[in-house]
């Protein structure tokens, strides 16, 4: 019995989720090491959920040494099929204003110290991932935004550059003139390592400040940010309540059978190590090997 059905994973400012009942805190170790934190599972809306705080509570952990796969793997333990990626950024487009939310179709990787597959070791698989994200997911979370009363623009490329450092001003007008539309530090690989769990994935990204570029950035204090973070997560909760609360019980993507046909490996030769490392991730394709 999955003790999670949909994933919650908890970004800048988003360190729990009000509203949850039966609330137990479950602990996992992975084949991948240990989760950015326990995962607090309960009810909300009347679906099991499990929330993560992506940095860990208190904020501990830098982009950089998030492991990736120790959360999405996680996830996949309890049971997950859907998750709702919250992540502050900046924007990168006058016209994606604070304290709105943009809802990215696209990501573009200019990160380079992370692992961001599960495969390896004796496995090869190439996921198709044209569409980052699940479209189903996106046109929920984007009705959500509306009946809560919060402005979600649908589309758009998220870059996840490597952090921790924040951009340079000549970094952020090349984004600019690529036509990016935010920046972050965290959801390209989540994306990626959902999609090769066969997880559907969304992110809901919460425009912080506007990224170097614009000309009134320096004149932002820390305050007027941390107010903006804080409204945010007030209305990100908002906005996921309402998601799950419209989330249907059965999948109609494609993202459950992302693996269906990835693997080039021959069945026969992949290691006894490597499959018990992939148990989860590839076992009902190694059923009839």
């Amino acid at each position: 019995m999955p003790q999670a059905e949909i994933g919650i994973i908890g970004g800048s400012g988003l360190y729990a989720m009000p509203g949850l009942s039966k609330i137990k805190e479950v602990r996992l170790r992975t084949p991948f090491g240990a989760p950015s934190d326990a995962y607090i599972c309960g009810v909300l809306e009347g679906r099991k959920v499990a929330f993560l705080a992506r940095h860990g509570r208190g904020h501990r952990i830098s982009p950089s040494e998030l492991n990736f796969r120790a959360n999405i793997h996680g996830f996949k333990q309890l049971g997950v099929e859907r998750i709702v990626s919250v992540s502050a950024v900046g924007s990168l487009k006058e016209e994606h204003k604070p304290l709105e939310f943009v809802i990215p179709d696209q990501f573009f990787d200019r990160t380079r110290h992370r692992v961001d597959t599960f495969f390896g070791g004796g496995v090869v698989a190439h996921v198709a991932f044209a569409d980052p994200v699940c479209g189903e997911l996106t046109a929920i979370v984007e009705n959500a935004c509306k009946r809560v009363g919060v402005t979600g623009k649908r589309g758009g490329t998220y870059i996840c550059m490597e952090g921790p450092q924040f951009s340079t001003k000549a970094e952020s007008n090349v984004y600019r003139g690529m036509g990016m539309d935010v920046i972050g530090m965290t959801n390209l690989q989540e994306a990626k390592l959902a999609r090769e769990a066969e997880i559907c994935y969304v992110t809901v990204a919460m425009v912080t400040d506007y990224d170097c570029w614009h000309p009134h950035h320096d004149s932002v204090t820390v305050d007027q940010i941390v107010a903006v973070l804080l409204k945010n997560a007030e209305n990100a909760c908002k906005v996921v309540r309402e998601t799950i609360a419209e989330m249907p019980r059965g999948l109609n993507c494609k993202c459950g059978s992302a693996l269906a046909h990835a693997m080039l490996t021959d069945r026969k030769k992949i290691p006894v190590a490597a499959k018990k490392r992939l148990k989860l991730i590839i076992g009902k394709y190694l059923k009839s090997a």
